[in-house]
């Protein structure tokens, strides 16, 4: 079989902001919903390993349907924003859309789904039509909807699906915002309300029930802060006589009746302990010991205080009692949304309002001690930017949620493969960001939705980090930045915007012994919260917040509305930057000196917004593309005695007259050779303009020869993102990667000889498929300045390149990419398979 084209190397992605949202499988598989998708997410091996598109909205609820044996589970169901059910099917390893539910007229909330005797998957779906419906999927992919029970103006937050002790009827029980529990019972195809269990004192917020030594345990939990655990169970003919005429002390139990069969329902137990809202609980996971299936009694359950508790009755008096609490400390963020715990009970994992997944795993070494885990992270909003770091080695992004994020890969010492983790969060800001570029290894600069350009610088403390997790040498990371005026890290004053650098003399003592003296009511509330780490592994998330923060070191003023693009050159010593523009006067780009962070120039060209800019990769160009559908290409002028800093001057545009886009232009990229650049647009067209200069030459040609060299490349839907790949094939043929609004990737060869008037001139060579695409609009495609693959190529001590490092860089390209979808995701890309 022919190596594949693309292979996915990693998606960074979170679980979306809602309850329900995320499950844990008998077969170890978190699956989660990630914007419009599900992500089916292997913690052992810490990566994502499929992603289910078939949402046209936010995904909100998801439910593995679990197996009664404990077996691998086969279905997984999923209700969103658009109002739909999909029930998905496993088919040789890889899941696929089985069968779709239509009939609410709300956004699904919670799902929940069991196997009946006869194969079929009965599902129970609540929605904000003020309605829960119950559906029947039998084998020949045929969906009924079977009831719909109507709450008038109510809502039901969560459901939940079992079967009654000894029989085959199916028993629904759904939590609202009436603060009571309510039990359904289906009994010869009529549904019927059989109880409201009442006790909460606030909207219920979670139910699940467990099977337990012959009884089912319910177990709610309300926005109260209280947990209740419910018990029903069959009564048998003897319950209603004392034994030996003593009185029993019994907790009231309630009686309904189903095919002539008595169940009681009793209230177990109420859990107090946490101090806020109580969103999910979740029972142990049955398994297997010694050839039966054990449900150990346990409960786990999340609240918005930030923790998570392990609940278990004490073994002589069966009181139930917390076992183990764990969760965050202080830190900005809300709390938790929901758990689930892993098939084995050795690990537990919350998500968060920020949409970030905290895992827990038991230390095998002390009894009863949890402690944080690794666990995949992403931005929880569209993704507007990202860029490689000049050596290939990490990758910053920037999203609507406000943060930016750096990812690298991560070689665990017993892994054969090396996986990708965010491990700094360098600014959480204030306000929508929208785009960045690097200026050397460890300085960047940002944009977001104000009119201020922010320069940001590596602390120390992240140099010694990435070292240890990259495997990069310390020392040559320091000789490439000013090492001796580093900060240690970073903070952010309590009502800021800017990361202050903390120095080694700021630093807080853990340990604050004896009474302070305060000089001043300012003293006793310290402005550093900064804490250095020293990892060997990636970051939780209450650390990436508080203690990977990288100090703020300049800002730059000069733009009048909200910054919408960047770029700098390849000798880091410009940078240009771009505004929102409605009038001609404020689409002019502005340059800055890298070296003073002065600004250099303005260049006025446009009339509209600059969408995206691009110096060619000798530095010798700069190419803007505008809203208003042209182009400006302007050229470095030689340096003089007068005027030793860098200066452009217009060397050329299209006009109304020769623009051949249509369309807003949304992307452009240069040749690697810089002979040749490439713009994108709106409608759908791809162009390929040059020669910039002559193959004899290095320098620029005149002005009127620049003019479309390819023929006009039509790729079908909005051209969102374009790039060209750095590594060059053939003296005359090059790759091109093309994004779309769609969010497919498609792979291009453009070949320089060939006749452009027939299209010859393109060769498609390959497509991300639907597993590997975005869900939504492709927003950057950035390759990996050099080739080969980051954390691959990059060897431990001992270990000797030889054949295998050149084969790498000989095989494999790399090209990250950006959406609106929420991801970042990286592509391994097969040269000789193209």
């Amino acid at each position: 079989m022919a190596a594949p084209v693309i292979e996915t190397c990693h998606v960074a992605c979170c679980a979306n902001r809602t309850p329900n949202v995320v499950s844990w499988g008998r077969g170890g598989i978190i699956a989660f919903g990630t914007c419009n998708s599900v992500a089916l997410y292997d913690p052992q091996e810490r990566r994502v390993g499929a992603i289910l598109s078939g949402h046209t909205a936010r995904v909100n609820a998801v439910r593995w349907v679990y197996r009664q044996d404990g077996a691998l589970e086969s279905h997984l169901v999923s209700g969103g924003s658009d109002n739909r059910l999909i029930l998905w099917e496993a088919q040789n390893g890889k899941f696929y859309q089985s069968v779709e539910c239509k009939g609410h007229t709300g956004p699904i909330c919670a799902v929940d789904a069991i196997y009946m005797e006869d194969s079929n998957i009965l599902v129970a779906s609540a929605a904000s039509d003020s309605t829960v419906r119950l559906w029947l999927c039998n084998e020949a992919k045929e969906v009924e909807c079977l009831h719909t029970l109507s709450f008038g103006s109510g809502f039901m937050m969560d459901v939940s699906l079992a079967l009654l002790p000894g029989s085959s009827v199916p028993i629904l029980a759904c939590g609202g915002d009436d603060s009571r529990v309510h039990l359904y019972v289906r009994s010869n195809g009529q549904l019927q309300k059989v109880m409201s269990l009442q006790g909460h004192e606030d909207w219920v917020r979670g139910v699940e029930w467990a099977f337990i030594g012959g009884e089912l345990l319910l177990a709610s939990c309300s926005q109260d802060c209280l947990i209740r655990v419910w018990r029903l169970c069959a009564k048998s003919g003897t319950d209603a006589h004392t034994e030996d005429g003593h009185t029993i002390i019994k907790m009231k139990q309630d009686v309904f009746e189903v095919k002539e069969r008595e169940f009681a329902v009793s209230l177990e137990t109420v859990l107090a302990g946490h101090e806020n809202w109580v969103y999910g609980v979740h029972w142990h996971p049955p398994f297997y010991e010694g050839g039966e299936l054990q449900q150990p009694l346990s409960l786990l359950s999340a609240s918005m205080d930030k923790t998570m508790i392990l609940w278990a009755p004490e073994e002589g008096s069966g009181v139930w009692v917390e076992q183990v609490r764990v969760g965050e400390v202080g830190g900005n963020t809300l709390g938790f949304y929901g758990c689930q715990m892993s098939p084995d009970g050795s690990m537990a994992v919350a998500h968060a309002f920020h949409g970030a997944l905290h895992l827990w795993c038991k230390d095998q070494d002390k009894e009863g001690e949890w402690r944080p885990g690794v666990v995949i992270s992403g931005h929880f909003n569209a993704v507007q930017d990202l860029s490689w770091d000049p050596e290939g080695e990490f990758i910053l992004s920037v999203g609507s949620d406000q943060t930016t994020r750096l990812f690298t890969p991560w070689r665990k010492q017993d892994a054969p493969q090396a996986t990708w983790h965010e491990i700094s969060r360098p600014q959480i800001h204030g306000y929508d960001m929208q785009c960045l570029t690097m200026v050397g290894r460890f300085q960047f600069v940002s944009g977001a939705d104000e009119k201020v350009l922010r320069v940001f610088q590596a602390p120390r403390n992240f140099v010694d980090n990435f070292a240890n997790i990259s495997g990069t040498s310390r020392e040559k990371l320091l000789a490439s930045s000013d090492s001796a005026n580093l900060p240690e890290g970073a903070s952010t004053p309590a009502l800021g915007l800017s990361n202050k650098a903390v120095f080694q003399g700021d630093l807080v003592p853990k340990n604050n012994e004896g009474a302070e003296q305060f000089n001043s009511i300012s003293d006793q509330y310290q402005e550093s919260y900064f804490q250095p780490l020293n990892l060997t592994e990636p970051p939780p998330e209450d650390h990436l917040l508080q203690n990977t923060l990288w100090p703020e070191v300049q800002k730059l003023y000069g733009h009048g509305f909200e910054m919408f693009c960047l770029a700098s050159d390849s000798s880091r010593t410009v940078v240009a930057s771009a505004c929102k523009a409605s009038k001609a006067e404020h689409a002019a780009v502005l340059l800055w000196s890298t070296a003073t962070w002065r600004q250099l120039q303005t260049l006025p060209c446009h009339t509209l917004t600059v969408t995206q800019m691009a110096f060619s990769p000798d530095a010798k160009f700069l190419l803007a593309v505008s809203r208003d559908r042209t182009w400006s290409l302007w050229r470095r002028n030689l340096p003089t005695p007068e005027r030793p800093e860098p200066q452009f001057s217009l060397h050329t545009h299209t006009g109304k007259e020769t623009a051949i886009h249509s369309r807003i232009i949304w992307s452009c990229d240069w040749s690697p050779d810089s002979k040749y650049f490439v713009t994108s647009s709106r409608d759908k067209k791809v162009i390929i303009w040059g020669p910039c200069r002559q193959d004899d030459s290095r320098e620029p040609v005149l002005p009127p020869e620049i003019k479309p060299c390819s023929s006009i490349l039509d790729v079908g839907d909005s051209a969102t993102a374009v790039a060209f790949c750095p590594v060059l094939y053939s003296n005359n043929s090059y790759l091109l990667a093309v994004g779309l609004e769609c969010g497919r990737i498609l792979l291009y060869k453009w070949s320089t000889g060939e006749e452009p008037v027939r299209g010859h001139d393109w060769s498609s060579c390959g497509e991300t498929d639907s597993s590997q695409s975005h869900a939504l609009a492709v927003k950057r495609l950035r390759w990996r300045p050099r080739a080969g693959r980051a954390g691959q190529d990059n060897k431990k001590d001992g270990q000797t390149g030889g054949e295998s490092e050149i084969e790498e860089k000989s095989s494999w390209v790399q090209l990250a990419s950006a959406s609106a979808d929420h991801s970042v995701k990286i592509f391994n890309i097969n040269k000789w398979a193209v």
